[in-house]
């Protein structure tokens, strides 16, 4: 695919989903229906609010009354600054929501990435946002390429050096919200998660959150298949602090919305930091490489989840 924002027979339309709180830095105004259809036109898919970025900003920046199991910011903190890459940032929605929440003098840090023709609509987004509160201090774009070696070693190597934004600190959270479509980019997509959970460029507790949407579930399976080989992970689970005071049970996060969507909490497994990555996508997306073998395997956390959910909603 030559340009994967622009495929073939695109037809797509502005996003109508609501946030459950007013967001800040003017969001309404930057990804309302006329900024996205712009958006759209110049820049294909990116330029689309897609409705897993939805259900990520309410979890990384909740609404009193929502209690999330595992909490974003409380457990983040505890490890003292919050350094996060979004992989696939678009239209950079996620991270100028999440930015008034952070705090640039404890360290913390957004880093925002997408293709080079893409970083421009991050770029143009952040600026406006900082009109009526400075973000510069806080995020920083940079070209990302799902697959790019190259790209992610200039990130490893301004981490290394010290350069600015990095300032030594490795990264604590890597975002990804709703990447999971395209067959032909799950494999570049996997290996690069994979690579940016590795030290140096990341802590030895490095988080992975993807909040996502099933649209083609055969198509879309193979990238948890692979994923549950390498990474550890849950989904997150949200209750409502009723007007009584008292609180609901808890369910997962994202089943009260149309898709079904979940998000996922994940950490890499320890033994996997020793494992070879096949240098093949096909191959990385089949198994290789995990468990310290080069033949094919698969993970089934994902079909267990998955029947688990649909049990929830029987």
């Amino acid at each position: 695919m030559a340009n994967s924002n622009f495929p073939k027979n695109l037809d797509i339309h502005p996003s109508t989903f609501s946030f459950t709180k007013d967001p800040p830095n003017g969001l309404y105004s930057l990804y309302g229906h006329e900024s996205q259809k712009q958006a759209i036109e110049q820049y294909g898919i990116a330029g689309r609010v897609w409705e897993a970025a939805y259900i990520l900003n309410i979890y990384l920046d909740p609404p009193i009354n929502l209690d999330f199991d595992p909490p974003f910011l409380h457990e983040a903190r505890r490890c003292g600054s919050i350094r996060i890459i979004e992989l696939g940032s678009g239209s950079g929605m996620i991270g100028i929501n999440i930015a008034s929440s952070l705090k640039p003098h404890l360290g913390d840090l957004l880093l925002l990435t997408d293709l080079p023709e893409v970083c421009p609509l991050i770029k143009s987004n952040v600026e406006e946002a900082s009109k009526d509160h400075s973000l510069s201090d806080l995020i920083h774009v940079r070209p990302l390429a799902w697959g790019n070696t190259e790209h992610v070693d200039r990130i490893k190597s301004d981490l290394s050096h010290g350069q600015k934004p990095y300032i030594f600190a490795p990264f604590t959270h890597i975002l990804c919200s709703d990447l999971i479509y395209f067959p032909e980019l799950l494999g570049p997509l996997l290996r690069t998660i994979i690579e940016l959970s590795l030290h140096p460029i990341a802590g030895p507790r490095i988080q992975v959150l993807v909040s996502y949407k099933i649209r083609s579930l055969p198509k879309e399976s193979p990238f948890w298949g692979a994923f549950g080989l390498w990474f550890m992970y849950e989904p997150v689970l949200v209750r409502e602090k009723l007007p009584d005071g008292s609180l609901s049970s808890w369910q997962r996060y994202g089943s009260a919305f149309e898709g079904p969507m979940f998000i996922f909490a994940a950490r890499r497994r320890p033994e996997s930091l020793e494992w070879i990555i096949p240098s093949d996508d096909r191959d990385l997306l089949s198994g290789f490489g995990a468990h310290g073998t080069m033949c094919p395997k698969s993970d089934d956390t994902f079909e267990t989840l998955l029947l688990m959910s649909l049990d929830d909603t029987e």
